[in-house]
């Protein structure tokens, strides 16, 4: 059973701001057994909704806030991207592979966080803001090992 712990982040909207987004989560994630593969998807989950905050959210525009949390409770990783930016008034769309509302961009920022995550749910309310809240299962590799007899 790993330690339960929470790591709050607030990271002002700008592009550069995924990298930190990124090591942050590194070091969070160090004192779990987690498989650089693994590591690897969950960066990947994690700076789409980031770009996605600052992008979408706020429309590059680098006076806007992005708040991150990073927790661990019974075994399970939660992070949560928050910002008060423009909203997204249909989710349901936007989490279709390649919609997107900039021509320049795949679409795919859901459907990566979808794929790597074992939980997505995105709340978004016009001209308030976005939460995207992932989950994923930290398997504990020791208690997942075969026992000898």
């Amino acid at each position: 059973m790993y330690k339960d712990n929470v790591v709050k982040l607030e990271l002002k909207s700008i592009g550069e701001n995924v990298a930190i987004a990124r090591m942050t989560l590194g070091s969070f994630l160090m004192m779990y057994d987690v498989s650089l593969s693994e590591l690897d998807e969950i960066k990947i989950a994690l700076s789409e909704a980031v770009s996605n905050s600052i992008i979408h959210g706020y429309g590059n525009h680098e006076d806007g806030v992005v708040r991150i949390i990073f927790a661990v409770q019974n075994d399970e990783l939660t992070i949560c991207v928050e910002d008060d930016g423009v909203g997204i008034s249909n989710i349901e769309q936007a989490m279709e592979p390649a919609f997107s509302t900039k021509m320049e961009h795949m679409g795919l920022g859901f459907v990566f966080m979808q794929t790597f995550m074992d939980k997505l749910m995105v709340e978004s309310e016009i001209g308030v803001g976005t939460r995207v809240t992932m989950q994923k299962a930290l398997l504990n590799q020791e208690a997942s090992e075969p026992q000898a007899m």
